[in-house]
């Protein structure tokens, strides 16, 4: 039986997936095209691999089994295949990378631009999102999370200094209210909620009370699972924010918001790069860590 072995990628990539669409435009063919090379590949072997319906696509017994055979053996030739680029006069290659916006607007952004200018080969696709991904089943080659988050059999490197978070409103809202003196007194204010990505829930706003915790529960007009939007909400006066500092930095500065509580707001660890301990590292790869160790005190 002569086999085709792009027809094997493309059903490890559609099974992923779980959509011929997504699977295509990561493949860079036309959905038609994946479909027929998925439906040959079914006839060749004569059993069903995929169970397609209008609205998913999901791997029969037999298809799992095959996606679990073959699947980390395609990781293995591809990650193979980006150490070439050792032999070459520049690197090259992508590294995808998992974080927040902010931490992506703030950190990542910033300090791997000289690093993509300095090598052009190197491109880096970031996913940008408030949820937590599994970056070994997503394929991603690392993320990006807050220190205290990260699980214990990832490698982890520090890639900003400490965090702290800042109570923050327009200086509207406080010609309206008084300003809270204790965390205490936010229950008597207009607060802006922020609705967690992961568990659904919202956020419990956390102080420091001489070492120890203060979670206090805030109501408000608005709620938002989105930070952007938080500030946004801030500047316009319609309740007290609660975010990291450096979401706020530029308009505390420049007056447009006033920070209160300060005392009751201590540091703790900041974002961290992680990936899996058991990953080979390509040489692109390697150019990331390097360049956000070399920055990671600034």
């Amino acid at each position: 039986m002569k086999r085709n072995l792009n027809d094997l990628l493309y059903f490890v990539t559609v099974a992923r997936a779980g959509s011929f669409t997504r699977a295509a435009a990561h493949l860079g063919v036309t959905q038609p095209a994946l479909s027929q090379a998925i439906s040959a590949l079914e006839d060749r072997l004569q059993i069903r691999l995929l169970t397609r319906t209008t609205r998913s696509v999901s791997p029969t017994a037999a298809g799992e089994r095959l996606l679990l055979s073959i699947g980390n053996r395609i990781d293995e030739i591809e990650t193979e295949l980006d150490m070439l680029t050792e032999l070459r006069d520049k690197p090259a290659g992508t590294v995808r990378i998992t974080c927040g916006p902010n931490v992506l607007r703030t950190t990542l952004l910033p300090k791997l631009t000289p690093l993509m200018r300095e090598y052009p080969d190197i491109h880096i696709e970031f996913d940008a999102n408030h949820g937590f991904r599994d970056i070994v089943a997503d394929r991603f080659d690392a993320g990006v999370r807050l220190g205290d988050t990260i699980d214990k059999d990832m490698i982890a490197i520090p890639i900003g200094p400490q965090l702290r978070m800042a109570a923050v409103a327009s200086p509207d809202y406080f010609s309206r209210f008084s300003v809270p003196q204790t965390p205490h007194e936010l229950t008597q204010h207009s607060c802006i909620n922020q609705r967690m990505v992961k568990s659904g829930g919202l956020y419990v706003w956390d102080f420091d009370q001489d070492g120890g915790d203060l979670n206090v529960r805030v109501n408000g007009q608005v709620t938002f699972n989105t930070s952007e939007h938080i500030v946004y909400a801030a500047l316009e006066g319609l309740g007290i924010a609660f975010l990291p500092e450096e979401e706020f930095g530029e308009h505390i500065e420049k007056g447009r918001l006033i920070r209160v509580l300060e005392a009751w707001c201590k540091p703790f660890p900041g974002y961290y790069l992680y990936y899996p301990s058991r990953k080979q590292v390509s040489p692109a790869f390697s150019l990331v860590l390097d360049a956000l160790r070399a920055h990671r005190k600034r």
